[in-house]
Parts: structure tokens; C-alpha cells; sequence
């Protein structure tokens, strides 16, 4: 089967499924880009959902994502399994990390909202420090 074959089975069917996918994944790419302008907002998770919504509805849009310049390339790596830089990901986790300390001391006041925050920051360190292969483990054999 060729590759065009391949990506022709991966667009849904359904054109209403299609619009509705298009649509989420420009919602994601728009969050990618808030997430460039605002500390401890992630960008490569919101661009890689992105491109997973355009690989089901627009290969065009696609490859779009995985050309941007700067975080296409993190994307091409994920999907590949080579996962994040050691680098990137120590910036990723001090990011939400100070985000989410500064989140919860300073701009929350209900205790619930606190607690939802600290355990989706720890939830979020945790995957990106332990479930997220590092790119140089990978390259070297070492897996994560």
C-alpha cells in the first residue's frame, strides 16, 4: 500500500466528523500559540493534538504543523517516539512548575481550585519527566 493510500484511510469518512475535527484542531493550534506568549502554558502538546485532528480531516493542515518553524520539528519527534530533548523538558517542567506555585499562592483563593491545580501540575510533571522518552536516551538506547 503506498503512502498516499495510507493517508487517504486515515481521513475520517464522515464529513461532519471532518469539519468538527478541522475545528479542534485550530482551536489546539490557537491555544499552541497562546502557549507561546504565556510562561508555563505548554505549546508542543497543543500543536501535536493539533496535528492528530488535521492527520483525520486535512493533510494540508498537517503538514502545515509539522513545518512551523521551531515546533514542528518537537512535533515530527513525537510522533516518531524520540520524544523531548533533555533541555526541553527541564524548561517544561520549571515552567509549570512556577506557574503553578505562583498560580496557587497568589491567584487562587478557593481550596478546591488550589488542589485541582497542584494535582494537575503534578500529573503534568510527572508525564513529561517520566512518561515522555528523553530524545538523548532514545538516540543512545538508553530508552527514557
Amino acid at each position: 500500500m503506498s503512502d498516499k493510500n495510507e493517508k487517504e484511510d486515515q481521513i475520517v469518512a464522515s464529513n461532519l466528523l471532518r469539519y468538527l475535527l478541522l475545528i479542534l484542531g485550530f482551536f489546539f493550534v490557537a491555544l499552541g500559540f497562546i502557549g507561546v506568549l504565556i510562561p508555563g502554558m505548554p505549546t508542543t502538546v497543543f500543536m501535536i493534538m493539533a496535528a492528530w485532528c488535521f492527520a483525520k480531516s486535512s493533510p494540508r493542515f498537517e503538514q502545515w504543523v509539522l513545518q512551523l518553524p521551531g515546533i514542528g520539528k518537537f512535533v515530527q519527534d513525537h510522533r516518531s517516539g524520540l520524544g523531548m530533548p533533555r533541555k526541553s523538558k527541564f524548561v517544561a517542567i520549571a515552567m509549570m512548575s512556577i506557574a503553578v506555585f505562583f498560580s496557587i499562592v497568589f491567584a487562587i483563593n478557593q481550596a478546591w481550585v488550589r488542589f485541582l491545580v497542584g494535582a494537575v501540575g503534578i500529573f503534568g510533571v510527572w508525564y513529561v519527566g517520566i512518561k515522555v522518552p528523553t530524545r538523548e536516551n532514545v538516540i543512545s538506547g538508553e530508552g527514557h
